[in-house]
């Protein structure tokens, strides 16, 4: 089998005050997969996304992006490999337009001119939004900031897309037009969300993280339809949503 996009082995860490998030977690996503990561509060989610890119130093074990190790000689190469699109988009978009928002990050690799132009127009043209490329992102809806932030990530052609809760403060319109954008890409995703409707949607894999370890690694229909994984680690469904009758999109 080829090299994982992402390779995480045997990852431990504790926080400063000796709280200890992750126990020895094991992920390998292979390219072209849309992988969900669904746990309860507190199951250290977060802690796992912020080892993807070099953010947090993994206190034992290994993690690499297409073989790459991530280690401090390599974070520039890894934080363009791992695109993080973060829950609130305002977090991500602080230029006065759309055009320098999606552009700030290539630029900093040292691109420019034609070649930084066509980034963005692409990466606009992907999430739908390349009308708005002269708007201030302040102008735009809650759901087209979004998918800015996405473009942002998309700029820098990443090897996998990491989206924290994207479903997050969306109407449902705007829900499926983000749903529909992941679809199209052609790019490795993962998928940190408590929308396990969304989750079955989108991803045909899911990961469940409780604890700090992965108790449970299969296809999203199997997670979700095993009520006693579920009551276990605190994942439960929306009223009235049964995964046995729902008809997910591929």
């Amino acid at each position: 089998m080829s090299t994982p996009v992402l390779d995480v082995r045997g990852l431990a860490y504790a926080y400063p005050d000796g709280h200890q998030a992750l126990f020895g977690v094991d992920l390998h996503v292979h390219r072209g997969e849309r992988v969900a990561l669904l746990g309860p509060n507190g199951a250290g989610k977060t802690t796992l996304v912020l080892h993807l890119n070099g953010i947090l130093a993994a206190g034992a074990g290994s993690v690499a992006v297409s073989g790459l190790p991530v280690e401090k000689a390599h974070l520039a190469e890894i934080r363009r490999r791992v695109g993080i699109v973060f829950q609130d988009p305002d977090d991500q978009l602080f230029m006065g337009t759309v055009r320098a928002d999606v552009a700030f990050g290539p630029a900093n690799l040292g691109i420019k001119g034609a070649e930084l132009d066509r980034r963005v127009m692409h990466a606009l043209e992907q999430v739908g939004m390349e009308e708005y490329v002269d708007r201030p992102p302040h102008h735009l809806s809650f759901g087209q900031r979004r998918r800015v932030a996405v473009a942002t990530v998309l700029a820098m052609e990443p090897e996998i897309l990491v989206l924290d809760e994207p479903s997050s403060n969306l109407d449902p319109a705007s829900r499926r037009e983000l749903a529909d954008i992941l679809r199209s890409l052609d790019v490795t995703v993962l998928m940190v969300t408590h929308d396990l409707p969304y989750a079955l949607e989108l991803c045909p894999r899911s990961v469940v993280l409780s604890g700090g370890t992965v108790v449970a690694d299969g296809a999203t229909y199997d997670v979700l339809t095993d009520e006693e994984l579920m009551r276990a680690h605190r994942l439960e469904l929306p009223f009235g949503f049964d995964p046995r009758t729902a008809l997910p999109r591929p």
